[in-house]
């Protein structure tokens, strides 16, 4: 059927937009195709505007962003799926991924990534795949990182800066079946024990399980994390290196040094006590013997011959 003739057509599709004329939306440079829009390897420095709001794959991988501006990806409610390799990302802000709380496949690999905060991730409820490797400057995870991505499958931590991770930073996952953990100095020291038994009891697959090693100390160096558990419980109840019988020695000292300040300020505090105990005792004695009068002064004219007994005695 023709469309209908008038001067309000042309202006009904205007207000209609691109999608009702029959070209959907599309950034350009970009390529789109159904729901998926392809922005990658364009040397792109900024987010690309334009997407359309059913995207539903963005593929960013291969250009010089940045950031991620988390209005406008909140736009694309209906995102499941994130590709933002190499790129020069070096945060992930608070909220970043606040508006697609859909998403469910997320590659940050290849990046400048420094830090990440408890927030970075936590409305990513959906999410399965998490794909953090290969950020070299990535030193540190927090603890409550993930707590919020319950349905988290496969994580990849591999080839970063990690030497420490705490184990509720996976064990808060339920869901987590595969970690990675590859390619990073691990220092395997005894604040590492609670990640290393994690490790040994539970039942997640580990692909790069022998690449994933202790850099040091030198007794472990080598050591795959899934098998180091068990040494590493050994030296740290059982055995104690040079801090810390430095540490025991000084406390040792700490507690003498304490017993014998407290045995003299008590031994002195003693003899104070007594000196004045004394000195008061004499004060006491030397007032009474002030104040009682002896046996001659108690009889009056005692020691003084009587007038009238020596006249008798005289006749």
């Amino acid at each position: 059927m023709p469309p209908p003739a008038g001067p309000w057509w042309p202006l009904l599709l205007l207000a209609l937009g691109p999608a009702a004329a029959g070209s959907p939306l599309c950034p350009p440079l970009c390529s789109c195709q159904a729901l998926e829009v392809n922005c990658s390897g364009l040397g792109l420095e900024a987010y690309p505007e334009g997407l359309p709001l059913s995207t539903r794959r963005l593929l960013l991988a291969s250009n010089r962003l940045t950031f991620l501006p988390a209005v406008d990806l909140g736009h694309l409610s209906d995102l499941v799926h994130l590709d933002c390799r190499h790129n020069l990302l070096s945060e992930v802000a608070d909220f970043t991924f606040a508006g697609v709380g859909r998403l469910v496949h997320l590659d940050l690999s290849f990046n400048n990534l420094s830090s990440l905060s408890a927030e970075s991730f936590s409305s990513l409820g959906a999410l399965m795949v998490l794909d953090l490797s290969h950020n070299p400057q990535l030193a540190s995870i927090p603890r409550d990182a993930f707590a919020n991505t319950t349905s988290l499958r496969q994580l990849d931590l591999s080839s970063t800066g990690l030497t420490f991770l705490d184990a509720l930073t996976v064990s808060q996952v339920p869901s987590l079946r595969s970690l990675r953990l590859g390619g990073n100095p691990w220092i395997c020291r005894c604040n590492l024990l609670g990640f290393t038994i994690y490790l040994l009891v539970t039942h997640i697959s580990y692909p790069d399980e022998q690449n994933a090693t202790c850099r040091s100390p030198d007794e472990l160096e080598g050591w795959p994390l899934t098998q180091v558990g068990n040494p590493l419980r050994y030296m740290c109840l059982t055995h104690l290196d040079r801090l810390d019988y430095a540490f025991l020695l000084l406390i040792g000292f700490c507690i003498f040094s304490a017993g014998t300040a407290v045995a003299w300020l008590t031994g002195a505090c003693a003899v104070l006590y007594e000196s004045v105990t004394r000195k008061t005792e004499d004060d006491d004695d030397d007032r009474e013997d002030a104040v009682d009068p002896g046996p001659a002064q108690l009889l009056p004219g005692a020691g003084q011959a009587d007038p009238h007994a020596l006249a008798q005695n005289a006749v």
